[in-house]
């Protein structure tokens, strides 16, 4: 099952991929395009930091806090093996957005956001979506399916 996790999680990374170079040849040279009038708009943003654009210029801890997060999940899915499909999609998701992240940090120095919601002021992409969504499954998968936090009745 790990070798299914990480094939995904590669797939993932190439959807982000591909959405950034379309977003990078077609929506910077113009800025931002809007879709759904006050609702929704594609728009072009350099982002040097974390969520929110915090910790703007600290690339190098994004980049080390990403291997080390990723290595953990991966290390963690070859010695437990999980079967939970609902875990597996969580880790997918992370692994993936994860990674597609990583690799505006390393080659750009920057992470190419796209997605603007009127309701969600940050401009975000599809990895950092990919990121929140399995952060939430794995949290339900925790809260609610897993014996991990589940308190010994004996």
């Amino acid at each position: 099952m790990p070798f299914i996790v990480l094939g995904l999680s590669a797939i993932v990374v190439l959807i982000d991929y591909i959405f950034k170079i379309l977003v990078i040849n077609n929506l910077k040279p113009i800025s931002t395009v809007t879709v759904i009038p006050g609702l929704f708009s594609l728009t072009y943003v350099e982002n040097k930091g974390a969520a929110f654009g915090m910790l703007s210029n600290a690339r190098w801890i994004f980049i080390a806090f990403t291997i080390a997060v990723v290595v953990f999940i991966i290390t963690f899915m070859f010695i437990k093996k999980p079967k939970s499909k609902l875990l597996n999609a969580a880790l997918v998701l992370i692994i993936g957005g994860g990674l597609g992240n990583l690799i505006d940090r390393i080659f750009y120095g920057y992470v190419v956001d796209y997605l603007s919601i009127s309701f969600f002021p940050p401009v975000c992409n599809f990895a950092d979506y990919c990121v929140t969504i399995g952060a939430a499954i794995l949290v339900i998968y925790l809260l609610f399916f897993s014996d991990y936090l589940k308190k010994d009745k004996g």
